[in-house]
């Protein structure tokens, strides 16, 4: 007979002593439970001791979190928070260097656990810790204890960050732009910057004044990864927080000191393997950049600015050296404004008589005609040939230069994501775009000159021109999914990937498409997929056994809670818990968390979650909603919620956790997978009927012989 639910069997240590083996009565309150434990080792004054867990993070015991207690659980009787709050914060305060410095160690440790966190804070331990920062002078092991108790106890949100001193603000960037400090102190002043930009306008403005992109710059520049890392996080925060006049100004000033250039050489090709967080703020400082575009791209032209007016006639200008303009021309108005009008259409504006309504439309808005612009400036002979070329064609397969920019552009901007919000977890950036300056507008003078490439392959016309965009989308974003590392490479790749290539890649997945929707293989398909789909289900719990490490996500960092999860090689059990930066596979047994399979009870995912619900009251980000998702088990009482780090990781975790459950498997990587595999035993089982047409109903099966005369004896051989 299985025990009661509300009694849980555990073991409790104690320096010294012989463990005890107890039955925790859940109901019971959890001082008559320390009174009890304490009593059996003959201890006075139980309400000075407290619980604690032995492995992991080593959570003290509160009525709040015991329902946390799992069977065969290890338990530690030690000092209760209070009393080890009341004894560290005496300790900080010796004039005994060592003593200070084993209570700072130990501060930073115990202050992880948020019931110790809050006695210290009530003591006003924070105050004490502004007080050895400020007025120190240490900047080696103790200080970094300091500041690593302090960055954990504002992790528990107890205290604003808006309520710190001008002082200890002043000395956290001292530490930064000092040279002679040691590594650990710069990387978690950092770190506390980093914090305290996004929570008010007051202290971003504050940490912009007092830390410099150049010394920013010169921590990036550093060896030593982490420092490089925190930098980088600091920088981003403050881009994030900056108003677009502010981060337009930031940009420039990063363009000035190449940025860009170091980035692409020192952190993307550098011999160390580029980590998830470094690919993260490298992607954000992509899409940051990019939307630089965004406020050109969604005005539209006004026909009465003159500024806009000169761009417009430099265009026609620059292409045609026109009669009407040359020195000693006496054209009438009519006769000039009939030539303009000529010369607009040569240049592919669909309204020749007033071009400027072809910009109206937003986007791509003056993005499109800064484009052509920058074309016709930067390679003027590529910009005259297209233009010319075209213009004196009358054969009906002239490409409109203008039209197709403000297309191109437009899709541009729609490949990259132009105008989008950065997502909080994405990873995906091109290292060409740090190899170049105006990339985005170097990008538009290739891909312009790949349409009118792409435009003669095809032997278009005019009512052509959606087609020909299209193939053009396609060849620009099957180049860029290469991840070419140059704009040269890109420039290399997406030519060769002419028409006649995109004919054959389509008539590849044309005729595999056919094959496959015979109906005789169609019903192969069906016979082979039990097989298959057993296969995928066997490979995703072999990844759960591997494991993944997932990352906290809090409303205010993204870095630094990093905890690991992985399934029992017997299916049995999901062991978890934290770790540390720079752990990439830790052993099942230094994951001290536990739930049985048996007790987990259903799935939820997306806004389903309890910790997606929580921050519903702010701003929620998509792609965070996309990768949520939450185990709830024992009675449906408690939930392990999860951020997958990619939507690869999303779908095998909710497949194989669907596999333990029983159920059937449903995400998108499922249903790709399974078309890979059908595919490829499809293709070894029809190998020897290559070229042969496969009739759609079965051959009739022919009459039996009147007589088996012609079946060969064996037993007269055998004789």
């Amino acid at each position: 007979m299985p025990p009661p639910k509300d009694v849980v069997k555990i073991a409790i240590q104690m320096v010294g002593a012989i463990p005890q083996l107890i039955e925790l009565q859940q109901t019971k309150p959890l001082a008559s439970v320390l009174k009890d434990v304490c009593d059996a080792w003959s201890l006075p004054n139980a309400e000075c001791y407290a619980l604690q867990y032995v492995d992991g993070r080593q959570t003290y015991i509160t009525e709040s979190n015991r329902g946390e207690i799992k069977n065969g659980s290890i338990l530690r009787l030690t000092t209760s928070p209070d009393q080890e709050a009341e004894r560290l914060y005496s300790g900080i305060q010796s004039n005994n260097l060592d003593v200070k410095t084993d209570s700072l160690k130990k501060l930073a440790s115990l202050s992880l656990d948020v019931t110790f966190a809050q006695e210290f804070i009530n003591r006003n331990g924070l105050k004490q810790i502004f007080y050895i920062v400020e007025e120190g002078n240490d900047t080696g092991e103790m200080l970094a204890h300091t500041l690593k108790a302090f960055m954990e106890l504002m992790e528990h949100d107890f205290v604003s960050w808006e309520t710190l001193s001008a002082a200890f603000i002043k000395k956290i960037v001292s530490y930064v732009n000092m040279n002679a400090v040691d590594a650990s102190v710069q990387q978690l002043s950092l770190s506390i910057l980093e914090n305290m930009v996004p929570t008010s306008r007051l202290l971003f403005e504050l940490v912009k004044k007092e830390v410099t992109l150049d010394r920013l710059l010169t921590h990036l520049q550093v060896t030593n990864a982490q420092l490089q890392l925190k930098a980088m996080a600091l920088l981003i925060a403050l881009l994030l927080a900056a108003t677009d006049a502010e981060r337009r100004d930031m940009m420039d000033y990063l363009r000035e000191k190449n940025i860009r250039q170091f980035i692409h050489k020192n952190i993307i090709h550098s011999s160390e393997p580029l980590g998830d967080e470094m690919a993260h703020y490298l992607y954000v400082l992509q899409s940051v950049s990019l939307n630089l575009c965004e406020r050109r791209m969604r005005t539209s032209m006004d026909p009465y600015s003159q500024e806009q007016r000169e761009l417009l006639q430099s265009l026609r200008q620059t292409a045609f050296e026109s009669e009407s303009e040359a020195p000693g021309s006496n054209f009438s108005t009519e006769r000039r404004r009939s030539l303009c009008a000529k010369e607009f259409r040569k240049l592919g504006f669909m309204n020749n008589s007033n071009p400027a309504e072809d910009l109206r439309r937003a986007p791509p808005g003056l993005l499109a005609l800064d484009n052509m612009v920058y074309f016709s400036r930067h390679t003027p002979n590529a910009y005259s040939r297209f233009v010319l070329e075209n213009s004196s064609r009358e054969d009906k397969h002239e490409c409109p230069f203008a039209r197709s920019s403000i297309q191109l552009t437009l899709i541009l901007c729609e490949i990259l994501h132009i105008g989008e919000p950065c997502s909080e977890t994405a990873q995906a950036f091109y290292p060409m775009f740090f190899g170049q300056d105006r990339f985005f507008e170097e990008l538009f003078c290739i891909c312009i000159q790949l349409v009118n490439k792409t435009w003669k392959e095809m032997r278009a016309t005019q009512e052509d021109f959606d087609k020909v965009l299209q193939v053009v989308r396609e060849q620009i974003t099957r180049t860029l999914s290469l991840k070419p590392t140059s704009l040269e490479l890109f420039k290399t790749r997406v030519n060769a990937l002419n028409y006649s290539e995109i004919l054959k890649l389509r008539q590849t997945e044309r005729l595999h498409q056919e094959e496959t929707l015979a109906v005789p293989v169609l019903e192969l398909r069906e016979r082979l997929k039990p097989e298959l789909l057993e296969l995928i289900r066997q490979q995703r719990l072999l990844h759960l056994c591997e494991g993944t490490l997932f990352r906290k996500i809090s409303s205010r960092r993204r870095q630094d809670k990093l905890w690991y999860c992985r399934l029992s090689p017997n299916h049995k059990v999901l062991h978890y818990g934290d770790v540390e930066d720079g752990v990439d596979s830790p052993p099942i047994e230094s994951l001290p968390e536990k739930i049985p399979v048996a007790d987990m009870k259903m799935l939820l995912m997306g806004k389903e979650c309890p910790h997606t619900k929580e921050k519903s009251s702010g701003k929620q980000n998509k792609d965070v909603l996309e990768l949520a998702f939450s185990i709830v088990y024992d009675m449906e009482e408690y939930c392990l919620n999860f951020i997958a780090p990619t939507r690869y990781e999303f779908c095998l975790w909710m497949d194989g956790l669907n596999v333990l459950l029983g159920k059937e498997m449903t995400s998108e990587r499922m249903q790709t997978d399974l078309d890979v595999l059908l595919s490829m035993e499809l293709k070894l089982r029809l190998l020897d009927l290559e070229n042969i047409s496969i009739p759609d109903t079965p051959p009739p099966v022919p009459k039996p012989p009147s007589n088996l005369n012609f079946c060969y004896d064996f037993s007269h051989a055998e004789q």
